[in-house]
Order: C-alpha cells, then structure tokens, then sequence
C-alpha cells in the first residue's frame, strides 16, 4: 500500500505569548520562530519519519521551495509537489501560550491553486491497495476523495479546519476518519460529551468506516465496523507546544497500519509519537524520527 497525501503545505509564524490576543488587544510576543507547517505537509512529514510508502501531492509558491525540499530529505516523495506561478506558499500565524496551547489563523495561498484536471493526474499510477489521505487545508477536497474512490483507493479524511461546507462532502466515500471530538460530534449530528456515545452516533452514520477520535490529554479512541472501541491513554508529558500532535498520530498511525500493526499497536505508537511531538517546539520540527521512539 502507497500513501497519496494530497495536503497543505504552509508556512508557520510562530509567537510565543503570555496569553491569546483579546479583541482590541496589542500584546508583545516574548518570541518568534519561522517553521516548516501546514496540515498536509507535517502529516507526510510524520509518514515519512515513522518509515511509511508516502507521496506528498501539493503546491507551494516560489518562496516555499525549502519546504519541499525538507519533505525530501525525510524520505518522503515530492515528485507531485508543484511549484504555483501565481499565489505564495500558505501561511498560518500562530499563537502559543505557557501551557502549550495554540490558537491559528491560516491563509491558503497555493494550497488553494487546484484544478480537477490536476487531481486526475496526480491519481494516475494509483488504484486498488493504495491509500489517499485528505485534510481540509486544501482546493478540492471532494474531487479527492470522489476520484480517489473511483480508482477504488482506500479514503483517510481528516476534517480538519472543520467547516459547514465538510456536511456536503462525500463522506459515504470515506473508509477512515480521524476526528477529534468536536468535528466527531458535528458529522454525527449528536450534542454529547461521552466519547462512547459519540462514536456510537458516528457508526449509526458511517456505518462502514473506521473511526479514530482523538481526546486530547486523554488519548484516543478507535472502532472499526463491527469492532470493539479501542482506547489508548495519553503518555503524561509537559506540553511545549501542542501544535502538530495531531498530525504526528494520524501520520504514525497510517504508517503502522501499512506496516500490518495490529489497531491497537498502531494507536499505542501514535500515541507515542505524538507524547513526543508535545514535548518539542514548532510543528514539523517537533514531530520525532523512528529510531527516537525505540521502535
């Protein structure tokens, strides 16, 4: 099974600050760092980091080649990463506070630069046993998942900036969602707190995906069709930065699982992986290497 991850790529601005900027509010940032970001782009970092089989389809703009080639040299394959004449890379400016919390506004720039047409061909040399992985950073996000079934590729979606528009995806072609509790509770249509409760209504309304939840500082849960929910608790760290914790387990997880993990080994070594991504600074450069984990 190869990988296609057809995601954003961005360019992250972080502040540290004392506190998240209130309406009308100047505040000074105690310091600024320039990182390598973006949904799509730290996903396949962490596919690539864990050993995965993973394309990056995507675009920057000229002043985001560097990114590029950093996806590279972790060992992922850029040869559907294309360059936009038009539009710079997108951007995301990012607040991080003592607690390791963030808060994120995001500019698309070239993640938006999409045709269909480029869609079909980035699909081509893809088919049956192969696997799509989708955020919601980018143009085209139900071309994708619409196309990439058709050539009856496995669909791994992550709704992730969650929007109204998400409801009028195609999900019925999703074979995997990865979903925190929020976007999980909004697609099933459900006002619950209960993780069990909300994974019930998710299988009511996918009754033929897998669902992975993640619950933060709590871990995170799984079922399958059919299957028994799976619940793997978060490793106790201080939180640095919690910025692309998400991203490192779903990367983790969909390299463990191409590697015949076992669901539950793939969900304890995603969480892992993302116990370490909180402990580090900065989004990309926080997500760890394989041979870091010991495993």
């Amino acid at each position: 099974m190869r990988i296609l991850n057809f995601g954003s790529i961005n360019i992250d601005m972080v502040y540290r600050v004392d506190h998240f900027v209130r309406p009308g509010e100047t505040i000074a940032a105690r310091s600024f760092g320039r990182f390598a970001g973006g949904k799509g782009f730290n996903q396949s970092t962490a596919l690539a980091r864990a050993g995965a089989d993973a394309c990056h389809f995507g675009k920057v703009g000229a002043d985001g080649l560097w990114l590029r080639d950093a996806l590279s040299a972790d060992g992922a394959d850029v040869s559907l990463l294309g360059v936009s004449d038009d539009a710079p890379t997108g951007h995301a400016v990012i607040q991080v506070d003592d607690s390791g919390q963030n808060c994120i506004v995001i500019e698309g720039g070239a993640n938006r630069r999409f045709s269909t047409e480029d869609v079909r061909n980035a699909l081509d040399g893809f088919g049956p046993g192969d696997m799509v992985l989708v955020q919601n950073e980018t143009a085209l996000v139900p071309d994708m998942i619409s196309l990439a079934s058709a050539k009856g590729m496995e669909v791994a979606f992550n709704p992730a900036p969650m929007t109204a528009e998400v409801a009028g995806y195609p999900l019925d072609k999703v074979d995997m969602f990865f979903v925190n509790e929020t976007e999980a509770a909004g697609l099933a249509g459900v006002d619950s707190d209960s993780p069990s409760s909300i994974l019930d209504a998710f299988g009511r309304r996918f009754p033929k995906a897998t669902v992975v939840l993640t619950l933060g500082s709590n871990g995170a849960m799984a079922r399958e069709p059919d299957g028994a929910d799976v619940f793997v608790p978060a490793r106790k760290v201080a939180a640095v930065d919690t910025t692309a914790a998400g991203d490192t387990f779903i990367g983790y997880f969909l390299a463990e699982r191409q590697l015949n993990a076992s669901l539950v080994q793939a969900m304890e070594r995603a969480t892992a992986a993302s116990a370490w991504c909180v402990a580090h600074e900065g989004a990309a450069p926080s997500i760890p290497r394989r041979a870091e984990l010991g495993f």
